[in-house]
């Protein structure tokens, strides 16, 4: 059946053609499997909370006719500003408007965030731009620059709120703006698109803008809400949409609420932030965390930005999902928030997770798989500029910008055919890591630093039923076919850049693209040989140190241009650290152009076919670097999924060029 809405309807109706309701939610509450909820273009300022299921051969289908046309958002406009002083003006409301949540009285804080109470979920947006919060009145009227914002200039439009008399006073500075002759709207409702009970599966939602929500933080242990998601179900596909602008999450594939863990480190302090991951994973089979049950979404076409904690987050519930040729960039540039939650993309549990041919530039960081990314594969996507400007480093609870960040974990974690140009390509707090045919312009670095005595668990294959707990070793990587060139500066690289430890001391950062850094870890056969593997009575004594000691790496068919350096135990590789080098991704005509020059320089090295008997299996889970579905991976498709023939070249593509479409 068809259910039409339209939010410029004379009147209510009963959703058929003739008399479509005027409220998405009105169809979300009478929506069965197999129905199709058609939205005509409009202002949707409502929560929709799907309240039924559909079926895997009968999805619940909620489509914007004309796309990104149906807007839902989680705002209201305010109007009747007046005057205060300068260029600041004042108006309020009454706090009835906001039900039992009101976002101007709500901090965002919980687990893993570090930069306390002092951000509410609320916003003000001028004409669809979100303006930064004033911590004084006084602030608000000065509109002076933040420095730690990626955009200056926007940072001195401000906003301050007060509690009054029952109502919520609003200041804001609107620098030369009159804001009773242009478009102001305020956060009004914590989520835009999202059931509030959990399993409500198979749907799927086309086409609409979704903006504008007082989301809260999520952080891995706690409950993730976000503008729109799943909230631990099975099989929802998000497709063809335009996403921004909420306070923290856009999309959210996880985590059910469990008040008992509920961001129970930042109350309680009792148990360590890491016991309480390891609980979560724990409870969650508890909580219906099976294959049956929980993942297997679709997040496809969607232009997501502009939000200001994660574009995609999740905790477990994205599990065997497919997240595909989105647009993910401008997160966290306000700066205004700070945690180890903050990323364009942002997973833990990310098994059997395939992301692929994203464009991701311009955040805080790229993507972030933190703890038991098992059977993740990252393959032929774009990233760039995802790094902080010098000036922001101040940040507090800065965690570092790049690309890629791989953080205790087992593996195998394969990244593929991926174009990788911030000057820090992979921060590998972890191990199990496969490298394939990337080209790679900038460092790795946190090689075997960063993890502590931190047990992480490993998962049957291709399951989520824990299989054991273990420390993470690191090691256990492979680095095949990927070209390195050295992008950061030969003459900054004596200084490095200042990031911050663990134990909160000042430390340097590598800033050396390359796999030198993996120099003192152990070949196969330099590992294999302290296990007696013949012998029948090992010595137990003898093997305790081994057990916990780095794991070998392997290397091989590598180039290295520019001065990035490798392992001195890759046998065949190509190092030229003299010529120069052009990397320069410029838009054109609406798409991404790379022009390059390494191919020149590669000449005639060639490297061997890569495939899943190359790389083997991932130690601690004996897991094979394989598909979803157990067949074997040859690695025969490049970057844009042309065919590499006999002659097989090292980096992304299969034919030598110098300027390439990519995105």
């Amino acid at each position: 059946m068809k259910i039409y809405v339209n939010a410029n309807a004379g009147f209510d109706g009963n959703g058929s053609e003739e008399r479509p309701y005027r409220r998405i939610g009105e169809a979300a509450r009478t929506a069965q499997p197999g129905d199709e909820v058609l939205v005509a273009p409009g202002v949707y300022r409502e929560y929709v909370d799907p309240q039924n299921a559909g079926r895997e051969d009968a999805r619940i289908v909620y489509r914007s006719v004309e796309p990104l046309a149906a807007v839902i958002t989680g705002a209201e406009e305010l109007t009747g500003w007046k005057l205060y002083e300068g260029t600041t003006w004042t108006a309020s409301v009454d706090n009835s408007v906001f039900g039992a949540y009101n976002p101007y009285t709500t901090y965002v804080y919980g687990d893993w965030y570090f930069a306390g109470r002092s951000r509410h979920t609320g916003a003000v947006y001028l004409n669809d731009q979100a303006l930064y919060e004033a911590q004084s009145l006084e602030e608000c009227l000065a509109g002076e620059v933040y420095p730690c914002s990626w955009n200056p200039e926007a940072s001195r439009y401000k906003w301050f709120a007060v509690q009054q008399d029952g109502r919520t006073v609003f200041y804001a500075n609107f620098r030369d703006a009159d804001p009773n002759k242009e478009k102001v709207e305020i956060n009004v409702r914590r989520e835009c698109f999202m059931p509030s009970k959990t399993g409500v599966g198979y749907i799927t939602v086309s086409g609409f803008t979704v903006t504008k929500a007082a989301t809260t933080w999520a952080p891995p242990a706690a409950y993730q809400d976000c503008m729109i998601g799943p909230h631990w179900s099975k099989g929802w596909i998000i497709e063809d949409c335009d996403i921004s602008n909420s306070k923290c999450a856009g999309i959210g594939l996880g985590k059910y609420l469990d008040p008992d863990n509920d961001h129970y480190f930042t109350y309680k302090h009792l148990k360590s932030p890491t016991q309480m991951e390891r609980d979560a994973v724990c409870r969650g089979q508890y909580h219906g965390w099976l294959k049956e049950k929980v993942g297997s979404h679709i997040i496809r076409r969607n232009n997501i930005h502009h939000c200001e904690q994660g574009g995609i987050i999740g905790r477990m519930g994205s599990v065997f999902s497919i997240i595909e040729d989105n647009h993910i960039h401008h997160i966290n540039n306000m700066q205004e928030l700070g945690g180890a939650e903050i990323a364009g993309i942002k997973l833990h549990a990310a098994i059997d997770v395939i992301m692929r041919r994203n464009h991701i530039h311009h955040c805080t960081m790229g993507i972030w798989t933190d703890w038991e990314a098992q059977g993740t594969r990252i393959t032929q996507n774009l990233l760039h500029d995802n790094q902080r400007p010098a000036f922001a480093a101040q940040l507090k609870g800065g965690m570092g910008s790049q690309d890629i960040f791989v953080e205790v974990g087992h593996g195998p974690t394969l990244i593929d055919n991926n174009i990788l140009l911030s000057d820090v390509t992979l921060r590998m707090a972890t191990q199990g890591v496969a490298m394939v045919h990337n080209l790679i312009c900038g460092a790795l670095t946190c090689v075997g630093e960063g993890t502590g005595p931190r047990y992480t668990p490993y998962h049957i294959p291709h399951r989520t039923e824990v299989m054991g707990f273990m420390t993470i070793l690191h090691g256990d990587d492979r680095f095949y076919n990927n070209i390195f060139v050295q992008k950061w500066p030969m003459e900054d690289l004596a200084d490095g850049v200042a990031a911050d430890s663990n134990d909160g001391k000042a430390q340097r950062e590598n800033r050396r693209a390359g796999t030198f850094v993996m120099d003192e870890y152990p070949t196969y056969d330099e590992w294999i040989v302290n296990f007696d593997m013949d012998s029948e009575t090992p010595d137990m004594g003898k093997l305790a140190k081994y057990h916990f000691s780095h794991l070998p790496v392997w290397a091989d068919g590598n180039v290295y241009l520019a001065g990035a350096a490798a392992w001195k135990k890759e046998t065949r590789n190509l190092t030229d650290e003299t010529s120069p080098v052009q990397v320069e991704l410029t838009e054109k005509d609406g798409h991404m152009v790379l022009t390059t020059n390494i191919y020149d320089l590669v000449k005639d090295f060639r490297a061997g076919m890569i495939s899943s008997d190359t790389l083997g299996r991932a130690f601690e889970p004996e897991e094979r670097y394989e598909n979803p579905d157990g067949t074997d991976i040859v690695f025969d498709s490049d970057y844009l999924g042309g065919h590499r023939g006999l002659s097989v070249l090292p980096g992304p593509f299969a034919e030598a060029g110098d300027e390439v479409t990519v995105y």
